[in-house]
C-alpha cells in the first residue's frame, strides 16, 4: 500500500546523532517523526563544554568531509557558514618512539627519511604490492593482518597507535572487515593496500576530505538538528516497550512521571548496543537474541581536558596530535592539540590539549580517581611535550562504556539486528553498534534509516 507522506508517523527512539539525523531526513521528506531521547538533551557523545573561553569536546573533536553527502549534509542543515576548517598548522600528526615526538611522514621522500621506521621496515614495504591477499571469507584481526602485509614494526609504530585513537581498541582483537572495511577492500580488490591506494588517487584526484568542526565544537550539529525538529524532540523520554498494534506499531513511552501509548507506522532504533540490548520488542520472537548485544565490548576512555599558558609548553604543537604507541608503555592513548585545531578552543596567550586515557589497553586507567588521573596526565605532557607546571584549566569527561569494539566474530551481533528487521516488517535498527564508530558514519546511517523507512512505507525518497 502507497502511504501519503502526510499521513506517515515515525517513532525515532534514540536522540544521539544517527537518530536525529534520520528524523531531520525523514522530516525533509514531508513525514512526521518524533523522537525520544532519555537523556535532558541531545546529541549523545557528541557535544562540547563552554567554560570561561576554554571548549572541551566530550566526544568526537573533529569531522572528516570525506565524501559529497558529508558536505551536502552540513549545508543543507544550514551549517555551512559555521564550518571551520582545520588550521594548517595541524597537518602534523606525531607518534611516540624512544620517548620523543616524531612526525609521520606526509610524502615519499619524508618517508625515505623518517627515523619512526628502520631501513629493514622500509625495505619490507616496498614488497607489499608482491604478497598474495588472504581468501575473501577469512576473516582476520587487524593485527594479523597488517603483519602479513607489512610487517610487525608497521603494527607498532603505525597501525597500533591509530587504532588506539579510533577505536581505543586492540589490533589484536579487532576484524579487518567489520572495523576498517574500506582497508580490507583495498586488499580484495587490488590485490595490495599500495596499488589500491595509488590506483584510487588516480582515479578520484587524490583524498579531498578536509577535516572541520564548529566554532562551538560538534555539539552545534544535535542542537541545530534538534532546534529544526522543534517539538518533535521529546527529552528525558524513556521508551519502555515496543509492540505490534496489527499492522502498525505502538510505543509505551514514560515521559514527565506519565507513560502513555504513541502509535506510528514506523519505529527507527538509534541506540547504543546496551540501550538496545534492554529495549523489548513484543510480539518479535527474534528480539529476544537482542539482549546479547552487551556481549559487545565498550571500553572505559576518559577525555581530560587541559589548558596551560603558552609559556608553560616547550612544544611548538605544530600538529593536530600525539598517538602513544602500545610498545612506548606511556600511559595515554595519545593527546590532541585542540587548540591548534580550531579557533576558540582556549583563551588569547593559552593552549589546551585534549589527553585520552584507557580504551582496551588500559581501561584500569580511565578509572582512576580525578586526582590520580590528572597525575597521569601532567606526567606524561611533561614527558612528551615539556608541560611545565600545573595547569590553568582542567576537566575530565569519562565515558564508563566508550566505543564498541567490532571484534573477530562480529558478524554475529549485526546478524541478530538484520533478523530482528526481518521478523518485524517497520521496525529499522541504525547506530554506531551497526553502522561504524565515527561520526561521518552516524549522519550516514541517519540518512540510511530515513530511506529505508521511506521504502518501507513505500514511498520515493525526494
Amino acid at each position: 500500500m502507497i502511504r501519503s507522506p502526510s499521513s506517515a508517523r515515525i517513532a525515532i527512539v534514540g536522540g544521539g546523532v544517527t537518530g536525529l539525523t534520520a528524523a531531520w531526513h525523514l522530516h525533509r521528506a514531508g513525514l512526521h517523526p518524533v523522537v525520544f531521547e532519555r537523556a535532558s538533551r541531545p546529541g549523545g557523545v557528541v557535544g562540547a563544554v563552554r567554560t570561561d573561553g576554554w571548549l572541551h569536546e566530550i566526544g568526537p573533536n573533529s569531522l572528516l568531509e570525506g565524501s559529497a553527502e558529508v558536505a551536502a549534509f552540513i549545508d543543507d542543515a544550514g551549517l555551512g557558514p559555521r564550518r571551520l576548517y582545520a588550521a594548517p598548522e595541524a597537518k602534523q600528526r606525531y607518534i611516540v618512539r624512544g620517548g620523543r615526538l616524531v612526525a609521520m611522514p606526509t610524502s615519499p621522500l619524508g618517508f625515505i627519511g623518517t627515523p619512526l621506521f628502520s631501513l629493514g621496515a622500509k625495505l619490507r614495504l616496498l614488497g607489499e604490492p608482491w604478497r598474495a591477499p588472504s581468501p575473501p571469507q577469512a576473516e582476520e584481526t587487524v593485527a594479523d593482518f597488517v603483519v602479513r602485509r607489512l610487517g610487525p614494526e608497521f603494527l607498532d609504530y603505525a597501525i597500533n597507535p591509530f587504532v588506539a585513537g579510533v577505536y581505543a581498541g586492540n589490533p589484536r582483537l579487532l576484524s579487518v572487515p567489520h572495523a576498517f572495511p574500506k582497508l580490507f577492500a583495498l586488499e580484495q580488490e587490488h590485490g595490495s593496500l599500495i596499488r589500491g591506494a595509488l590506483k584510487r588517487r588516480n582515479t578520484s584526484g587524490g583524498p579531498k576530505g578536509r577535516i572541520f568542526s564548529f566554532p562551538e565544537g560538534l555539539g552545534e550539529i544535535p542542537s541545530t538538528l534538534g532546534a529544526r525538529l522543534g517539538p518533535a524532540v521529546h527529552l528525558q523520554a524513556h521508551v519502555r516497550q515496543v509492540r505490534r498494534t496489527g499492522t502498525a506499531w505502538a510505543l509505551d513511552v514514560e515521559e514527565g512521571g506519565q507513560t502513555a501509548e504513541f502509535a506510528c507506522d514506523a519505529v527507527v532504533c538509534a541506540l547504543p548496543a546496551d540501550a538496545l540490548a534492554e529495549l523489548p520488542i513484543a510480539g518479535v520472537p527474534a528480539a529476544s537474541r537482542l539482549p546479547e548485544l552487551r556481549e559487545i565490548l565498550h571500553p572505559p576512555v576518559a577525555s581530560v581536558f587541559t589548558g596551560y599558558r603558552r609559556e608553560q609548553v616547550a612544544h611548538a604543537l605544530d600538529g593536530f596530535g600525539a598517538l602513544m604507541p602500545e610498545v612506548e608503555r606511556g600511559r595515554i592513548l595519545g593527546t590532541l592539540f585542540s587548540s591548534t585545531l580550531f579557533p576558540g578552543r582556549a583563551p588569547a596567550g593559552h593552549v589546551a590539549l585534549t589527553t585520552f586515557v584507557g580504551g582496551m589497553r588500559d581501561p584500569e586507567a580511565a578509572r582512576l580517581d580525578d586526582s590520580a588521573l590528572l597525575d597521569v596526565v601532567r606526567g606524561e605532557l611533561g614527558r612528551l611535550l615539556g608541560a611545565r607546571g600545573e595547569p590553568v584549566f582542567t576537566r575530565i569527561q569519562r565515558w564508563p562504556r566508550a566505543i564498541p569494539q567490532y571484534t573477530v566474530g562480529y558478524q554475529r551481533f549485526k546478524d541478530i539486528m538484520l533478523a530482528v528487521e526481518a521478523a518485524a516488517p517497520g521496525v529499522y535498527l541504525g547506530g554506531n553498534c551497526r553502522d561504524g564508530i565515527s561520526l561521518a558514519n552516524c549522519l550516514a546511517a541517519g540518512q540510511r534509516l530515513a530511506r529505508a523507512v521511506q521504502a518501507g512505507l513505500g514511498i520515493s525518497p525526494a
